[in-house]
C-alpha cells in the first residue's frame, strides 16, 4: 500500500490555537478571542494564507496583506510568520509511524501545504527524503489540498494509483477531497486514532 502523509498536524505539530495566545496574548486573551484571532489570521488556509501555501504570494506581501485585513499590527503579524517555523516540531509518534510503515514494506509519501519558507526549513531540518519516496509542497506546484489537481497531480508523479493508497490529513476538507476521487483517506485527530485506522486497512 502507499502512504501519503500531510505534515502540519499529523507529523509536525501544528497548533495554533496554542501558540497564538502565547505569541500574541494581548489579541488571544482567552479561548473565544483566540479561535477568532486563528480564523482571522489563517482564514481556513484559503485567502491570503492560501496565496503563502501556493506560492504565489510572499512572505512580505503576505504580512502586509494580514495586517490590512485583520487590523493586527504589522509587527505582530510578522511575528506570527516568523515563529511558525520553530512551532513546526517533529512529534513524538511520527518516526515510529514512519519506521513501523517502511518495515512493513509500505511505499510513504508526502504531500503538503507549506510556504517556501517553511519547506525549506523542513527539508534543511529533517531527512525526508530518506523518509519518504518523494514528496509535494504546494508552494512548489502552484497547487493546494483542497483542489482535486493537487492530488491528482500528486498520484500521477508518485505514479501510484489513489484506490491502492491512502491518505493521512488533519484538515476535514482535505480528507473528504481525496475520498471523493477515490483515495482511501484518514482523518487525523490523534497517534492512536491513525494507528486504529491504518490497522483497519490492514496497515
Amino acid at each position: 500500500m502507499n502512504v501519503v502523509f500531510d505534515f502540519g498536524g499529523v507529523l509536525f505539530r501544528w497548533q495554533p490555537h496554542e501558540f497564538m495566545p502565547r505569541l500574541l496574548p494581548h489579541r488571544a486573551r482567552n479561548e473565544e478571542a483566540t479561535a477568532a484571532l486563528v480564523a482571522d489570521f489563517f482564514q481556513g488556509y484559503s485567502g491570503d494564507w492560501g496565496e503563502f501555501d501556493r506560492g504565489t504570494a510572499d512572505e512580505f506581501r503576505v504580512a502586509h496583506r494580514i495586517a490590512f485585513r485583520t487590523g493586527l499590527d504589522l509587527a505582530d503579524v510578522q511575528l506570527v510568520i516568523d515563529a511558525i517555523p520553530s512551532e513546526l516540531q517533529l512529534m513524538p509518534h511520527s518516526l515510529p509511524m514512519i519506521e513501523r510503515l517502511k518495515a512493513a514494506g509500505h511505499r510513504l509519501f508526502f504531500l503538503s501545504n507549506m510556504p517556501k519558507p517553511y519547506a525549506e526549513q523542513l527539508e534543511r531540518l529533517h531527512p525526508l527524503y530518506d523518509w519518504f519516496e518523494a514528496g509535494l509542497f504546494s508552494s512548489r506546484i502552484d497547487m493546494v489540498k483542497p483542489e482535486p489537481a493537487i492530488f491528482h497531480h500528486a498520484a500521477k508523479t508518485f505514479g501510484i494509483v489513489p484506490r491502492e493508497s491512502v491518505f493521512i490529513d488533519d484538515f476535514v476538507l482535505n480528507v473528504k477531497a481525496a475520498k471523493a476521487l477515490g483515495w482511501n483517506a484518514i482523518h487525523f485527530l490523534s497517534a492512536a486514532q491513525c494507528d486504529a485506522d491504518l490497522a483497519k486497512l490492514g496497515l
